[in-house]
């Protein structure tokens, strides 16, 4: 099996578990704060990993400014993903998301020059088009009934074209720094990020932060362990996931690598069905099933 489907489907089943994960917790305290919470623990772990290997931070300008704005189109996705997680449906949300693998096709030929086959072309179209069919709620009686979903799915697209950027900009930026280097300083940033907002959001701007900010716990679930222990769960999921995915950039083809990895999603969109008793509508049914088609396109050899 090829390394990078190998490392990409290793992050798939990271990222996978810890959507569900995220997504509980958010609805407990907030997106925003699960967020923060993540991001310093996939901070902490990666320079641990730098440390233990005896990495030091990348000197290049470009790495730095390069590793920053990626771990910003990072932060940003996450925020976005997780906002559209905590106020759903889960199931839709993580089908949108789950398409990013074929827009990371798309840029790929757009930035790094890669040539898709005809058969590959098509896969792309049509997981585009299962993304549109699953954020849509059709109505069938009346076109002016047409509606977005529900509010997560706004969020959803967000998320969707910053998590491309953020796997294309990875790429870019790993070529000079490799993908140790590169983690170090986007998930710095990413963490630096977070913190910033969480901290403008909860002093200055609680009562605007909405959807970012709001939880079940008006307390922030601050005493509850189950949640902290979700968050750092969440957390080291996320940076096991990155660590494959990053490594898979290095060594594989980007558009196998970021293909692979958007499978995570069917992880959760299988227990948010089985198990939280989410519906779907037939037209949603049918654009997760055009998004698994499109992939199976992108990917055959």
């Amino acid at each position: 099996m090829p390394v990078g489907l190998l490392t990409g489907l290793a992050a798939a089943l990271s990222w996978g578990t810890l959507d569900l994960i995220s997504a509980l917790a958010s609805r407990r305290i907030g997106s925003l704060r699960v967020t923060t919470g993540m991001q310093l623990v996939g901070a902490s772990f990666v320079w641990i990993v730098a440390l233990v290997l005896g990495r030091s931070v990348p000197t290049d300008p470009f790495v730095l400014v390069g590793g920053a704005l990626v771990g910003l189109a990072g932060a940003g996705a996450y925020m976005s993903y997780f906002t559209g997680l905590r106020i759903g449906p889960i199931a839709v949300v993580s089908g949108i998301i789950g398409a990013y693998g074929g827009l990371t096709v798309v840029l790929s030929v757009v930035f790094r020059g890669v040539t898709l086959r005809p058969v590959q072309a098509i896969g792309a179209a049509v997981a585009t088009a299962g993304v549109v069919l699953i954020g849509i709620a059709f109505d069938v009686h009346s076109i002016r009934a047409t509606k977005l979903a529900g509010p997560g799915v706004a969020f959803a697209f967000v998320a969707f074209i910053l998590f491309a950027l953020m796997t294309i900009g990875s790429d870019i930026v790993i070529d000079r720094a490799g993908w140790l280097g590169t983690l170090m300083v986007s998930r710095t940033a990413n963490a630096i990020l977070s913190v910033i907002v969480l901290v403008v959001a909860s002093t200055s701007m609680r009562p605007r932060s909405g959807a970012l900010f709001a939880g079940s716990d008006p307390e922030g679930g601050g005493t509850d362990r189950r949640v902290v222990l979700a968050v750092a769960t969440a957390g080291l999921l996320d940076v096991l996931g990155l660590l494959a995915f990053s490594y898979g950039l290095e060594v594989a083809q980007t558009w196998l690598v970021g293909l692979a990895s958007s499978f995570g999603p069917a992880v959760t969109i299988l227990v948010a069905v089985v198990d939280l008793g989410e519906r779907l509508r037939s037209a949603q049914w049918i654009g997760l099933g055009a998004v698994a088609a499109g992939v199976v396109l992108i990917g055959l050899p």
